[in-house]
């Protein structure tokens, strides 16, 4: 028998499970920590509560955790009341699969005033994420800023500009749609440091924003290359840029009170305000032969009470785990940290791909701990971590408990919303006995 723990619950975590269920069959025991008590990752708490397909992969990973070979081990902190090397003395394989769920730092002058916060919390507080929950960001001012130029911008810039009807059958949480429904925002200014050909934005998230009711998308139309040099793109690509296009083409829409704007070849330089976030300092840029964007020296000012900066995101750092501060995630070799210890999904190549690139991940790593495991150590593995939790008061949450909190949370819901979500821990782990 083969004693696999996976640290994180998100796909990459669950893909794994599944990629050792089938390596090795009735021969292995995986199971999957989680420091909430809740499961799914980036599914549950990163995903636009407004994309529900999307979050309708989670019902796979169910599938997987209900087999026998797979347990989900919730409201259990690594650090804190187990390390990495007590499981790794307890597990044949230890797989790292937390995600990269921290904000990559904004480095200009003011990025620490309130008013300006990252992606990772802003979508934390809409998606009720117990440690967001309380973020309560700026909405009555008239501009907000959104820094990057990837799906995830595009994200925070619909859900900020939708009017409360367009949230029909979505679950985002009740505080949240309270607070945007005061909203004072006329302008989202959308800031990218390079040009329509370099953006990261996918063209269904950007066709949704040319359908919204109360907000039209603008772009300028002096920013777009000639329409030849869209044939060099890759086919999404150049769908993605004939978005733009045709928001250029169809200039401002005066009906609708909200305007969206794409501010190209523009980077922040500083955030200003006396006790708040009040205006961001933009430096326009152009771009080199390399593709790199310079800046000209040419400023201005774009007014602005809340700034979200979607730049990219980091893997926490675990202390005993070889980390590559540079590049943001653990350091490891194809997957393989240390021996016995693995990372896989963004813990392993960082924050690139889509939920699905972390199928394949998985599998690679579960042919990895073949590799380097054939046959039984002899490891404790899950009847010696039930021992140690047990010995240290911890209240594990299994995936039985979480069907019973997830039953809450649908019971809980507004009408024409799947689910109420619980916003904090103590909530969560009433719904097991209410």
């Amino acid at each position: 028998m083969r004693h696999i723990a996976v640290i994180g619950s998100g796909p990459a975590g669950y893909y794994t499970a599944e990629a050792c269920q089938k390596q090795f069959g009735e021969e292995c025991r995986v199971d999957i920590l989680d420091r909430l008590p809740v499961p799914f990752g980036l599914i549950r708490s990163g995903v636009a509560p407004d994309h529900q397909s999307i979050k309708g992969v989670s019902r796979r990973y169910e599938k997987v955790a209900l087999t026998d070979s797979v347990r989900f081990v919730g409201n259990v902190t690594i650090g804190a009341d187990v390390s990495v090397e007590e499981l790794r003395g307890l597990y044949d394989a230890v797989v790292l699969a937390t995600g990269a769920p921290n904000d990559r730092p904004l480095d200009v002058p003011g990025a620490a005033l309130p008013g300006v916060v990252g992606s990772a919390a802003f979508v934390g507080w809409y998606n009720g994420h117990p440690d967001f929950a309380d973020l309560a960001p700026p909405l009555d001012g008239p501009g907000a800023v959104v820094i990057g130029n990837g799906n995830v911008a595009l994200d925070v810039a619909r859900i900020l500009a939708k009017d409360e009807s367009e949230f029909e059958g979505a679950d985002i949480v009740a505080h949240a749609l309270a607070e945007l429904r005061g909203s004072g925002i006329e302008t989202i200014t959308i800031l990218g440091r390079r040009g329509p050909h370099q953006i990261a934005m996918t063209p269904k998230e950007l066709g949704e924003l040319g359908e919204l009711a109360r907000a039209a998308p603008i772009v300028d139309s002096a920013d777009l290359p000639p329409p030849d040099a869209d044939a060099a793109l890759d086919p999404g690509q150049r769908k993605s840029v004939g978005h733009l296009r045709a928001f250029a083409a169809g200039g401002a829409d005066a009906s609708k009170p909200i305007r969206i704007v794409f501010d190209f070849f523009a980077q922040p330089v500083a955030i200003e305000g006396e006790d708040r976030a009040e205006r961001v300092l933009v430096e326009r840029t152009r771009l080199d032969a390399s593709g790199r964007a310079q800046g000209t020296g040419e400023t201005y000012a774009i007014p602005a009470s809340l700034v979200v900066s979607c730049i990219g995101y980091r893997t926490p750092p675990i202390e005993g785990v070889p980390y590559d501060d540079r590049a943001g995630r653990f350091a490891n070799d194809e997957g393989r940290v240390l021996p016995g210890l693995y990372a896989v999904g963004w813990a392993r190549r960082g924050p690139t791909g889509t939920i699905g690139t972390n199928r394949p991940d998985g599998f690679a790593i579960a042919e990895k701990i073949a590799a380097d495991m054939p046959g039984d150590s002899g490891k404790p593995g899950r009847p010696g971590l039930d021992s140690l939790l047990a010995e240290r008061g911890v209240d594990l949450v299994t995936f039985r408990d979480w069907q019973k909190i997830d039953t809450a949370e649908i019971a809980a819901a507004r009408a024409g919303a799947p689910r109420e979500k619980f916003t904090t821990i103590e909530r969560m782990l009433d719904a097991r006995t209410s």
